[in-house]
């Protein structure tokens, strides 16, 4: 019976995996001609500065380079921070490379000493070199298995170093989150971090028994790096619609209903882990460039967000800080976060369809909702403002 269950399983999965195929083969074949194209454009630009550039990029301007020199070393030597952040391959999670990078270079920028430690770095040597006092991982076995616990304990031993893993409810295997818990006291672990909102932590009781003992859970949510992402020139906006995500199995029944009366119908740019269609995905630093050309950034959610106000993710963020108007649905958390006038928020496919004709036919009222939204993420939710909160947590647990 085991083994019948199995092979259902992966006989359901080979199913989905060919619905997927399907549904690439329909995408417009001009988004794909062109996708190697615009990476290598992209690689050979440069800022231009704002010289003759619209609203848009030099409100950015203005707005980066305030966000630049308020932060800049804002902490340095305030809080005896030295946070170690674990960072996974961009193959293997190209969204936890992404956050825990921007996280580390942000934090580093704010004044708080820090240190990427990638999956084929020596653990042990970090400490001895870096000597942190903070180390930021995750509860999943791929970054636990790369962690020498007992040279953590050995480091411990006579100061102060607090390890923080995920707060995670999803399953792993047959071991339980109290099993878990369990093992995270034996091992040192000494708090536990997400990225979802506070209130959605509270709130859920699947998370009770991280509060246990007086447990808590830190919340660092997503965050645009404005080291990374602002508005640039481009010669034209000769992109319909860009869309840079990756194509994970659970994110795929979203984009069949929500995607093809957009991509089947006009060229633009998908790029990202798991489209079949193209040779390699366009790395963080040329991301700006390829949104400058675009003249509508797509965005979606996963069915936990629209079901809870969880989240919102990284691109929700990014794409506000790159100046481009964007196409989204409705997640709960979306208008706790940005106004109604700062983003084009669709409830249905249908919607979302009709948006985005709406976004071509009139390009000025779609850039000024994106320029409230660029001024919003500028405001409240770059990764700088969260690197800030984390590091005043982290900080309180001494």
């Amino acid at each position: 019976m085991k083994e019948l269950r199995k092979l259902l399983r992966l006989a359901a999965r080979a199913l989905k995996e060919l619905r997927f195929l399907a549904f690439v083969a329909r995408i417009d074949k001009r988004t794909w001609r062109r996708h190697e194209e615009l990476l290598s454009w992209a690689e050979n630009r440069r800022d231009d500065g704002d010289g003759g550039a619209g609203p848009v990029v030099r409100r950015g301007a203005e707005l980066r380079a305030a966000a630049l020199a308020s932060f800049k070393g804002k902490l340095r030597g305030v809080t005896g921070l030295r946070v170690l952040l674990h960072v996974p391959p961009k193959e293997t999670s190209p969204g936890g490379f992404s956050l825990f990078s921007n996280l580390a270079d942000s934090l580093e920028y704010i004044g708080v000493p820090a240190r990427k430690l990638h999956w084929g770095d020596d653990f042990g040597r970090a400490l001895d070199e870096f000597s942190p006092t903070h180390f930021l991982s995750s509860d999943h076995r791929m970054y636990l298995d790369r962690i020498d616990w007992d040279r953590a304990a050995a480091y411990r031993k006579g100061r102060q170093f607090a390890v923080g893993l995920t707060a995670s409810v999803d399953l792993q295997g047959d071991i339980t989150l109290a099993d878990r818990l369990e093992w995270g006291r034996a091992h040192g672990v000494s708090f536990y971090y997400g990225f979802r909102t506070g209130e959605y932590f509270g709130e859920r009781p699947e998370y009770a028994p991280y509060f246990g003992r007086g447990g808590k859970i830190i919340s660092v949510e997503f965050g645009a790096n404005p080291l990374l992402y602002y508005p640039v020139q481009a010669r034209e906006k000769d992109l319909d619609y860009i869309f840079l995500a990756s194509s994970n199995i659970d994110k795929h029944a979203r984009y069949f209903e929500w995607l093809p009366e957009i991509v089947f119908r006009t060229p633009g740019l998908i790029d990202g882990p798991g489209w079949y269609r193209i040779g390699r995905c366009a790395p963080r630093e040329i991301h700006r460039h390829l949104y400058a050309r675009a003249k509508v950034g797509l965005n979606l959610h996963i069915d936990d967000s629209l079901r809870w106000a969880s989240e919102l993710n990284e691109r929700t963020y990014i794409l506000a800080a790159c100046g481009l108007p964007q196409l989204i649905d409705n997640p709960k958390l979306l208008f706790r976060r940005f106004s109604r006038e700062a983003v084009f928020c669709a409830e249905t496919p249908a919607e979302y369809a009709w948006l985005y004709r709406g976004i071509l036919a009139d390009p000025k009222a779609a850039e000024q909702r994106a320029l409230l939204a660029l001024e919003e993420v500028y405001a409240r939710h770059t990764t700088f403002h969260r690197a800030e909160k984390l590091a005043a947590e982290l900080a309180a647990l001494s």
